[in-house]
């Protein structure tokens, strides 16, 4: 005989009907005949992370997320938010596999480039210091010149591409992916999601995929852009669909007083840490094209200086061939080993994010009714844990910020970056 244990759990919020109201109904079953199983389940999730949330001892359906909903597209609508989810988790597998990759790469590049470098640099200096002629002479300066040549195309290459940076990009992207993922189950589990969700999670994973590509190859973003612009991962135009939270109360948590601190807010993120990092941003491409052009030109400096090795102006040729090729290591090592590419990326990504900050807030009071809006409260919390503050910490910063009359103050809006 069949045994059958079923839990109700029902959440019940004394806001108007538009409110989110949810009810679960939990069904597992000891004894389930294998030929009436229900067609419509859910995916197999093949990632580890959700793989875990699911009970692997029962079979999980649609009824599992039943809600107080007359929509019979509900449970299409679910179906399609856990195949977006589906995507997501093997796009944070893809974007932590390949940002390892690509770790990879700048290891192997810089201890390859370094050592090839410091071997044709030993060869010259062996070659002028013993005095040899004839073939050894021949053997050694063919050997520096060729050695110092494929460091300088490898050279060209590592700069070009920017492993320590692709890497950076690589794991921003699955943190972000990863974020997205836990919003989406946020989503499924506090409300009864609908097409708007659906539509602006496809939105976030097109606009992450067009911020952070894959590919190398006609995809790659610039490495040495002519003007430093924020990183934008999140879609132009978002629909904002607000959910009622508890028990509606008079303004949904907005007043003046909020909105004022809030653009203060705006005010401090634009005027220091957004123009802050900007400045940073642009120091470190400015380093990093400096690096990036002298390494290549040192190791052919040097290749040309080995090309000289046993003539008239030998003594020149030696010192060129040595002294050059100790300063490509020298550089490569402060490029590559330093990681100034995976440098200007973070500080790109931090402007970004407080590019994010400001267009969400605004997004929010641009609502002139204050019921379309994200709860006040709510939203202010939010606000303070993104910028790694408290809510009271929060508040001092707009009144501080205000007391200056819009000048600058010398306080940063975040304390984690």
């Amino acid at each position: 005989m069949a045994i059958f244990l079923q839990a109700s759990i029902f959440l019940y919020s004394t806001s108007p009907p538009s409110a989110c109201s949810c009810r679960r109904i939990i069904r597992a079953t000891t004894d389930l005949p294998k030929n009436k199983i229900s067609p419509l389940f859910i995916p197999t999730i093949l990632s580890r992370g959700l793989a875990e949330e699911l009970d692997t001892n029962s079979i999980t359906n649609l009824n599992t997320f039943k809600r107080q909903s007359t929509n019979p597209q509900e449970p299409m609508v679910i179906a399609k938010l856990y195949a977006i989810m589906e995507a997501v988790a093997d796009r944070v597998e893809m974007h932590k596999n390949i940002g390892a990759q690509r770790d990879s790469w700048n290891h192997l590049f810089l201890t390859s480039i370094n050592a090839i470098t410091l071997t044709a640099a030993t060869m010259a200096g062996l070659a002028g210091a013993i005095g040899v002629t004839g073939s050894p002479l021949v053997a050694l300066k063919v050997a520096s010149t060729m050695l110092y040549l494929a460091a300088t195309v490898m050279l060209v290459v590592m700069n070009k591409i920017q492993p320590s940076q692709l890497g950076e990009e690589q794991r921003n992207a699955a943190r972000l992916f990863k974020q997205l993922y836990r919003e989406i189950q946020t989503t499924m589990s506090l409300c009864s999601p609908t097409i708007i969700d659906v539509n602006e999670a496809m939105e976030k994973v097109l606009a992450l995929d067009k911020a952070y590509p894959l590919a190398l190859i006609g995809a790659m973003t610039e490495k040495f852009p002519r003007t430093v612009e924020p990183t934008v991962w999140w879609p132009t135009k978002r629909q904002r669909r607000v959910e009622t939270v508890g028990e509606e109360i008079e303004g949904n948590g907005w007043d003046g007083k909020l909105e004022e601190e809030m653009r203060e807010i705006v005010g401090v993120l634009k005027k220091k840490d957004e123009a802050e990092y900007l400045r940073l941003s642009q120091k470190a491409l400015k380093l990093n094209k400096f690096l990036a052009i002298s390494g290549p030109l040192l190791t052919g400096l040097a290749a040309l200086g080995s090309s000289f090795l046993g003539t008239t102006h030998g003594a020149w040729a030696v010192m060129v061939a040595v002294i050059a090729g100790a300063l490509a290591s020298v550089v490569n090592t402060l490029e590559h080993g330093g990681q100034v590419g995976m440098v200007f990326e973070m500080y790109r990504s931090n402007v970004g994010f407080f590019r994010l900050m400001q267009e969400t807030i605004k997004s929010n009071m641009s609502e002139r009714d204050v019921k379309g809006r994200e709860n006040g409260r709510l939203f202010e919390m939010k606000v303070a844990l993104r910028l790694g503050r408290s809510v009271s910490e929060l508040k001092h910063l707009a009144a501080l910020s205000s007391s200056r009359n819009g000048e600058a103050i010398e306080e940063f809006g975040s304390k984690l970056f």
